[in-house]
């Protein structure tokens, strides 16, 4: 049954680029980035979809005054399996950045070029090479008529750029019963060109906005004023022996395998350098290990912030930017096991469950309590310019997604 699948899959190589062509043409940018939204992206998918033999399909809209028609579409394509009362899902999203500088791209970003292997354009990789992946899995199976053990359902959403607000996070919150206790997701929106990274964990994000509040005076007479410059600096220092306190390593995350705390972000204080500033703010992205909770991390900076308000006499305002936490998948999950097994069969490495430390939407389903890989081979061009999608990645990424499916019982 594999070798028919495999030989199937292997021989859409057009439809692959069928399909990039149509999805390429359409600039599915967020409406509150300056783009039209996934409107006509999703109209495009839905008719091929249509075409397709599913047992479900349908839309789940959900409202954006920006949007045109006022609603954003996320669109669920469900084929029966053996057993349906189970599903793995495949989760990719239709949204994709701005080209960015326009002078950067040698093509247009909006049309779709082929060369050799490499299909150019935006979101050809991100997030559509998964997307394609996931639709040729099932293609294959339909056109085979071979049914997996469980269900396998697509699940397109929108929004995933700009925070999934009107996408996956808006699902889990209105439509929470599309998704049943047993299902599991894997998520073709990361990995790496080797495709060995079974993606299972994300650290915990929080970046925290600094205020430091002194008083203004000429540079010439230092003792009339409060320089927030130089408690500013003293406090950024001091926010370093947070390396110190939340010292733990996890080898699942790599090649940081510790917390991480790092001063980014730094505002403009005054326009001249005869000018003491009075106010200095800057910003500190910390990423933290899963076994650490935000709020003990906060507690500890506000110890540190007491201490240079005492120090230099200044006050400081702390503002939490971003405070997320991510359960992590359990690494011996069935989900995690199939994945590494399928990649390694075909791709021939060695597969390993991996954790990050930015954010996938991976973490907002982890967080519901559901089991979820991120996985992709991939040559990591997500909003670059120039940004293109593998075939024989994409056909590659199909055949990992078929011994999953049959596999996921």
């Amino acid at each position: 049954m594999e070798k028919e699948l495999f030989k199937k899959i292997d021989s859409y190589k057009q439809t692959v680029i069928d399909l990039q062509t149509h999805m390429i043409a359409c600039p599915a940018v967020s409406p509150h980035a300056g783009g039209p939204g996934e409107n006509a992206k999703a109209a495009y998918l839905f008719s091929v979809l249509k075409e397709m033999n599913f047992d479900e399909l349908y839309y789940i809209n959900v409202k954006d005054p920006k949007a045109k028609d006022g609603v954003r579409p996320n669109i669920v394509a469900k084929y029966y399996g053996e057993n349906k009362k189970k599903t793995l899902w495949v989760m990719a999203h239709m949204d994709i950045v701005p080209p960015g500088d326009l002078n950067l791209w040698k093509t247009d970003p909006y049309k779709a070029v082929v060369k050799g292997d490499k299909i150019y354009g935006r979101g050809s990789e991100d997030n559509q090479q998964g997307l394609v992946s996931a639709l040729l899995t099932v293609k294959a199976m339909m056109e085979s008529n071979v049914r997996p053990p469980c269900n396998y359902a697509l699940l397109l959403n929108a929004d995933e750029e700009i925070g999934s607000e009107f996408g996956i996070r808006a699902i889990l919150k209105k439509y929470g019963k599309t998704f049943g206790k047993e299902d599991a997701f894997l998520v073709p929106d990361g990995g790496n060109p080797e495709g060995t990274m079974v993606e299972i964990a994300e650290k915990n994000m929080l970046w925290v906005k600094f205020t430091v509040q002194g008083k203004q005076t000429h540079a010439s007479t230092p003792h009339f004023g409060n320089n927030a410059a130089r408690a500013s600096a003293h406090l950024v220092v001091k926010l370093g022996d947070l390396y110190k306190i939340f010292n733990k390593k996890d080898k699942v995350f790599a090649p940081e395998s510790t917390s991480t705390f790092e001063p980014t972000k730094r505002l403009a204080n005054v326009p001249n350098v005869n000018t003491i500033p009075g106010t200095d703010v800057f910003y500190l992205d910390c990423r933290v290990l899963p076994c650490y909770k935000n709020a003990d991390v906060l507690a500890e900076i506000a110890k540190m912030v007491k201490a240079i308000e005492k120090q230099f006499k200044v006050t400081v305002k702390v503002e939490t930017e971003i405070n997320e936490s991510s359960l992590p998948t359990d690494k011996n999950a069935s989900i995690v096991k199939l994945t590494q097994a399928a990649a390694k069969t075909v791709y021939k490495n060695s597969p390993r469950a991996m954790g990050v430390g930015g954010g996938t939407v991976g973490a907002y389903l982890r967080n519901a309590g559901y089991p979820v890989v991120v996985f992709s081979k991939l040559d990591d061009m997500a909003h670059q310019p120039n940004e293109y999608s593998s075939i024989k990645n994409t056909l590659g990424d199909a055949k990992v997604f078929t011994l999953v499916a049959l596999n996921f019982k």
